[in-house]
């Protein structure tokens, strides 16, 4: 037991009266009363208001201890979240990649097809206009016709489907050159 001098134990109520302030602790349960009813009464005074100290202590720590709980559970669902729009978010990019090659190929392919055409176009033009001079100046050879004009006709034509036809193989092999991919 601790024994306190009456100086002390003034003191010590005073400070009660005045500031509201009292002992706190374990200590107080080891402090010797004596025969003094009102520091017996200042004791028990501050063994109540160390136990609702206590309390309330106890409840912000029951509280700050929720909060952590709370926001740890808050912060694991935030990670999970991120974790799965980075997955979301990769998905996408190759899923936005593979579309840009498929359309790369489908614009090839469609390119192809599309030249392809105006070749074929062309050279049936081309082939068909060219048989059918060559079928007039053979009637005409044949009928012993006026052929010089045919003649002029013929070659002029001749030379302007030939000019052309390497004129629209130039230009569908400078798209073509154009259009690959250098990488």
């Amino acid at each position: 037991m601790i024994k306190i001098s009456q100086e002390t134990k003034d003191t010590l109520k005073n400070l009660a009266q005045e500031n509201n302030i009292y002992l706190e602790g374990n200590i107080i349960k080891f402090i010797e009363v004596g025969d003094d009813e009102e520091f017996l009464a200042y004791l028990n005074e501050a063994t109540k208001q160390d136990k609702e100290n206590r309390k309330k202590r106890l409840l912000v720590t029951k509280q700050v201890q929720q909060q952590n709980k709370e926001l740890v559970k808050q912060k694991e669902e935030k990670e999970s979240l991120l974790d799965e729009l980075e997955q979301a978010l990769k998905k996408a990019e190759v899923s936005k990649e593979i579309a840009e090659q498929d359309l790369t190929l489908l614009q090839k392919k469609t390119q192809t097809e599309l030249v392809g055409n105006i070749v074929k176009v062309s050279l049936v033009l081309i082939c068909g206009i060219a048989l059918m001079i060559t079928i007039l100046y053979s009637l005409a050879l044949v009928f012993n016709k006026d052929t010089e004009l045919l003649g002029n006709t013929f070659s002029n034509m001749l030379g302007i489907l030939l000019t052309n036809s390497f004129s629209i193989i130039g230009t569908i092999m400078g798209v073509k050159y154009a259009t690959k991919d250098t990488n």
